[in-house]
């Protein structure tokens, strides 16, 4: 049986090395980690590589369940798919188990309640956006990556996983902001 730690933070100018530590210490074999949002499970890499490799027995253990995701649905099919692969989820905070029946009525609740928090900032965030508006502050969201510089590094004949390392992002989001190019070099 494994134990295998997920930790996940929304923005790259967050660290999930708090996270690690927690998880190191509650035992955990593998470590898995990554920065993407927890709206939805799509770019959320390395939580699908924990999901096809995990076996019957084994354990994913995260600090929060929201580290999990924010969405209620995402987060019980997950659930879901862990039982039907004979695994269980752990959370620590609060200490949980899906092991057991208070675990599962527990992911729900506490699922509902992350998904709730997700919409309750959005619109704090929606207010505050039209606030500025009404100052004329707002001018717009600033660039999350460094396009340009990931396009020349691309062009240069960097290869993506370079390219990810060198500017901080996921490989998978060098790939997306690489594609066209990628496509117009095929064509």
């Amino acid at each position: 049986m494994a134990r295998i730690g997920y930790a996940r933070v929304s923005t790259m100018d967050q660290d999930h090395g708090s996270q690690e530590a927690r998880l190191k210490t509650a035992g955990c074999d593998v470590i898995r980690a990554e920065k993407v949002s927890g709206k939805s499970r799509d770019g959320r890499d390395e939580l699908a590589t924990v999901m096809d490799f995990i076996r019957p027995g084994d354990e994913l253990v995260v600090v929060k369940l929201d580290r999990l995701g924010r969405s209620t649905r995402d987060v019980l099919n997950l659930v879901h798919e862990l039982e039907r692969k004979g695994a269980a989820l752990t959370v620590l905070e609060p200490s949980f188990s899906t092991k057991d029946a208070t675990g599962s009525i527990l992911v729900t609740v506490l699922g509902m309640v992350a998904e709730m928090e997700r919409k309750f900032i959005r619109e704090r965030q929606q207010t505050g956006i039209e606030a500025a508006k009404g100052r004329g502050v707002h001018t717009g969201g600033k660039a999350t990556a460094p396009i340009d510089k990931v396009r020349q590094l691309y062009a240069s004949g960097m290869a993506p996983s370079a390219i990810a390392k060198e500017t901080g992002l996921s490989r998978m989001h060098v790939y997306r902001l690489t594609k066209d190019l990628a496509a117009a070099a095929n064509a």
